[in-house]
């Protein structure tokens, strides 16, 4: 792969440069769209680089790949859409049961069942919630731009290595398929299987790695432990872009391309005198309570903006602990929020503004 420092790529693109260029060592996958041009991308550099290519018969396929990699002690990746994902969800649950680090890209698309190929947002429960069986949890990053889904590779790997599970990184297809210019990070090495891999030349016939706890006690030892661990990511790793939140009145919140429509309308807002102010979740999980928690007192109403029929306004709810009303603006089938439509509701909602 010719190396250059600025590309203009897709968001599918930037993320399979981003995974490169922070040591992944595989790709497993099945083509969808909107997320197609990942396994793309990886089809044609991956070899190139002496990495691992493999276009897997099928979605479940591609899941057991990335499990048999990243017991290797390897860095694995993987991608889908929609019903992509809910066929990889039960492997999911076993990678975060015997805690192997993996990444996963999730672009969602129009839903449910066969839906559409047009963008949406409404992966939100099955990704954050779990969507697997059990209780387990998965850190979940949300870009935003081409850039981010390049940075948010980086990112998402070295999460996974630190808490040792998987990371999606989930957006929508409008992020996914948008050309933007693209500034590539240096390059990091390759790094070495950890200790616990199955690995035979690090640990011939050592390690052990298993989701089966036949014993009452010994599974629930592990869901102690892994909830601890859940617990110590939600006070460590809340992420969240703030803009205009000083002295904001109304706030809105919203992930993925909702982000950047709400940040054009908070800009208008301003301009007319009103006092808007944005929160956009980074972290899906852990959920960004902690600057929600702290604007609470100054805020007389949360607006939430989805491309969904409303997910994340029920993280909303749960974690500003309080009876501040939660709004939702919001539009499904691959249909997206306008800047107009947030700036309409806010007129009214403050009673502020130009009419």
């Amino acid at each position: 792969m010719e190396y250059s420092n600025k590309l203009l790529l897709k968001g599918n693109e930037a993320v399979v440069y981003g995974a490169i260029l922070a040591g992944c060592d595989c790709y497993f996958g099945y083509p969808i769209t909107p997320a197609s041009e990942i396994a793309q991308a990886s089809a044609e550099y991956f070899p190139k680089l002496n990495r691992t290519f493999i276009q897997a018969e099928c979605e479940t396929g591609a899941i057991n790949m990335v499990m048999g990699a990243a017991a290797a002690g390897r860095r694995a990746l993987t991608a889908s859409s929609g019903l992509g994902i809910s066929l990889k969800q039960e492997a999911v649950s076993y990678l975060a049961t015997m805690e192997l680090p993996c990444v996963i890209v999730d672009i969602m698309r129009g839903g449910p069942g066969l839906g559409n190929i047009a963008p949406e947002q409404s992966d939100y429960n099955q990704v954050v919630k779990g969507g697997g069986h059990g209780g387990y949890k998965v850190i979940v990053l949300a870009p935003s731009s081409a850039q981010e889904m390049c940075d948010f590779a980086a990112l998402a790997f070295d999460l996974a290595d630190k808490y040792r599970t998987p990371v999606y990184i989930l957006t929508d297809g409008v992020i996914g398929q948008m050309l933007e210019s693209v500034t590539l990070p240096e390059p990091l090495p390759r790094r070495e299987s950890p200790e616990w891999a199955l690995d035979f030349k690090i640990n011939p016939r050592t390690n052990y790695l298993t989701s089966i706890y036949l014993g009452n006690d010994e599974l629930e030892e592990l869901n102690i432990k892994l909830n601890a661990r859940y617990r110590e990511i939600q006070k460590n790793e809340q992420r969240a872009e703030e803009y205009m939140l000083d002295d904001a009145e109304i706030v809105v919140a919203g992930f993925g391309i909702c982000g950047r429509i709400i940040r054009t309308a908070i800009e208008q807002l301003r301009k007319e005198g009103i006092k808007a102010g944005m929160i956009r979740p980074i972290t899906l999980f852990p959920f960004p309570r902690d600057v929600f928690q702290r604007v609470t007192p100054q805020v007389s109403e949360f607006v939430c903006v989805e491309m969904n029929n409303g997910q994340m306004i029920d993280d909303i709810r749960l974690n500003i602990e309080c009876a501040k009303p939660v709004t939702l603006i919001n539009r499904m089938g691959g249909n997206m929020p306008t800047v107009e439509d947030i700036v309409k509701y806010c007129r009214k909602a403050t009673g502020k503004g130009d009419k």
